[in-house]
């Protein structure tokens, strides 16, 4: 890795120590520059869990990715600082699915003083990372919580305003990798993956999340949201560029199939 570029497609210009000072603003970083998206599977292109080709696509390129990418980076990264991670094997919404959902999400475990969950590939709620022991935070416009689950499994779950609990549970021990690729290889092929049926491009600021699910653009705020319904794949390429920060004009040719999704979730606008 050129670590110099990673920290500058992330903008963070401080000295960086294995430490918590320089997890926390690394974290904080890469989450405010990267977008969480799924641009690569709605345009049929491979998702690769080989972090020089995650390292291409997210530094040099300037693009985001989802958890397997963007924690992938991260780990990277960390481990050149001098940081003691673990890839945890996870699973989105194991609280209502069961254990058929594990592997299909990836975090990290950094020991220091204690061990820290971190986590720049869920869509952007985290900002910092978290102590891993039972505790809650409010991170406008989340609230986040980390809590005990059944067995020997944590849970983390973040709410908004307007929102359902949303949570991802995990236990502590060494990702199961081969389980992880063959998640990463469902979700961005099989027609049942919310990722191949829908496309997703998320965005953390400091007190907003920015959310594009096909044609709807909503923005929360700590206690409202805005929604906007988009009308053109002109505007598409816009919206991804102006407000998540991906140039990628060749999304305009997804735009008859958002439309079609579109229409059979809420009918025609």
């Amino acid at each position: 890795m050129n670590l110099a570029a990673y920290l500058n497609r992330i903008g963070h210009t401080a000295p960086v120590r294995a430490d918590l000072e320089t997890l926390r603003a690394l974290h904080r970083a890469h989450q405010y520059a990267v977008a969480f998206e799924n641009l690569d599977v709605q345009l049929g292109r491979p998702v690769s869990l080989e972090r020089e080709a995650i390292y291409d696509k997210v530094v040099t390129r300037r693009r985001g990715g989802w958890c397997y990418e963007l924690n992938g980076l991260m780990e990277w990264a960390l481990r050149e600082i001098g940081f003691d991670v673990m890839r945890l094997c996870a699973g989105v919404m194991r609280a209502t699915a069961g254990d058929a959902q594990l592997g299909n999400h990836l975090c990290l475990l950094v020991q220091l003083d204690e061990p820290w969950l971190v986590d720049v590939g869920f869509g952007g709620s985290l900002a910092e990372p978290f102590p891993l022991r039972p505790f809650e935070r409010a991170e406008p416009p989340y609230q986040l919580a980390l809590t005990r689950a059944d067995g020997d499994y944590w849970r983390f779950v973040e709410t908004t305003h307007d929102s359902h609990p949303f949570s991802f549970d995990f236990r502590i021990g060494a990702a199961d990798e081969a389980l992880v690729a063959r998640m990463c290889e469902w979700q961005q092929t099989n027609p049942r993956s919310p990722f191949v049926q829908n496309l997703v491009a998320q965005r953390r600021t400091p007190d907003t999340h920015v959310s594009l699910r096909g044609r709807v653009l909503k923005t929360t705020y700590a206690a409202r949201s805005e929604k906007t319904l988009l009308g053109s794949a002109d505007e598409l390429v816009a919206t991804l560029r102006n407000k998540l920060d991906l140039d990628v004009p060749e999304a305009a040719a997804l735009w008859p199939a958002i439309c079609e999704r579109h229409a059979a979730l809420f009918g025609p606008q």
